[in-house]
């Protein structure tokens, strides 16, 4: 569906050097496909998604859909064929949510821009799609940052495109909303059997929700596979590298290295170990799994059904009922 080949990204302005962000992007993206765009800070993420959209013309190369130039075709039919979603807060006035969605049908109406029945069960089926129902008969203006962003893609459904661009349309969303936006994109992609293209900072929904991945670090080349395969491979790391931060390939999570400030053995099992080891290194202290008389020893128990960390070294004794307790304890002895 979309093929780019040889691709320059960047800015040329008249007498200015030209600023290349990335170069040499070869990618295609298939139908009912859901792709993740992902890269650090200033890689280029944006700029790639202006790009590749239309909104941006390249510094080299080409981007086809359907075999055709994007940047050749006019607006009607580049409308036709894609759809774009953007972060930023759109101002609808006093349209309704109906109204908003059915903007997307544009494309599709003659001169007038009248709708059509054709049209109106377009828009309901759109709606529909995305669970929001509800909302149709409410003012965009009142509707929440997560209901803002159901109506736009519905929008975007509602354009029929081939293709459609979200550009960190979860950025504002809580946990749960983003959770419920990517599975809503997943399923939209495999039952429209439209292909996809979102960007996103939100790494652990990315990996387990898309199809494949385009990982763009600073500098290129970008690296593009199925999440396994490129946190297996080193490229999350390689991407993602900066002092004091490295991606965990164990858990597929990234990982702040704190200053030792000591050094603490335990002894548990189970979730309890896991959080309360998450727990230590928070406060940079070093986990050893053999006890010794010159460190502290922790020891996780249950008693009455309920966790209890008892802290000992030598002499010294205590017992603790949270983690907060806990740690407080370990930095009031730090001190």
């Amino acid at each position: 569906m979309l093929t780019i080949e040889h691709l320059s990204i960047g800015y040329a302005a008249p007498r200015t050097s030209t600023y290349v962000v990335a170069e040499g992007i070869n990618l295609t993206l298939r139908a009912g496909e859901l792709v993740c765009l992902l890269g650090p800070n200033g890689a280029g993420k944006s700029t790639l998604m202006r790009t590749i959209s239309g909104m941006q013309a390249p510094l080299a190369g080409s981007i086809l859909v359907d075999g055709q130039d994007i940047h050749a075709m006019p607006a009607r039919e580049r409308a036709k064929r894609l759809s774009v979603v953007l972060t930023e807060r759109v101002n609808a006035g006093l349209l309704s949510a109906y109204a908003m969605v059915g903007l997307g049908r544009y494309p599709h109406t003659n001169w007038s821009g009248t709708l059509t029945d054709a049209d109106h069960a377009v828009i309901r089926r759109s709606i529909r799609l995305v669970g929001a129902e509800e909302l149709a008969h409410r003012n965009v203006a009142d509707l929440s940052d997560g209901e803002r962003q159901k109506i736009m893609l519905a929008r975007a459904l509602a354009q029929e495109p081939r293709m459609m661009i979200l550009d960190e349309i979860t950025a504002f969303l809580d946990l749960p909303r983003r959770v419920e936006t990517m599975r809503l994109l997943r399923r939209m992609a495999r039952e429209t059997h439209r292909a996809i293209l979102i960007s996103t900072h939100d790494l652990d929904l990315a990996l387990r929700s898309a199809d494949r991945i385009w990982l763009l670090p600073k500098g290129g080349p970008l690296q593009t596979g199925a999440p396994e395969d490129l946190v297996l491979n080193g490229s999350f790391e390689d991407a993602f590298a900066s002092e004091g931060v490295e991606f965990d390939r164990q858990h597929g999570a990234f990982r702040v290295h704190n200053v030792v400030a000591g050094h603490v053995s335990l002894q548990g099992e189970g979730l309890l170990r896991q959080w309360t080891q998450r727990a230590l290194e928070r406060e940079g202290l070093a986990i050893h799994t053999t006890p010794s008389p010159d460190r502290w020893h922790i020891e996780i128990q249950h008693d009455a059904n309920a966790p209890v960390w008892y802290l000992h070294r030598g002499p010294q004794r205590s017992q603790h009922s949270s983690l907060s307790d806990l740690t407080a304890h370990l930095r009031h002895l730090q001190d």
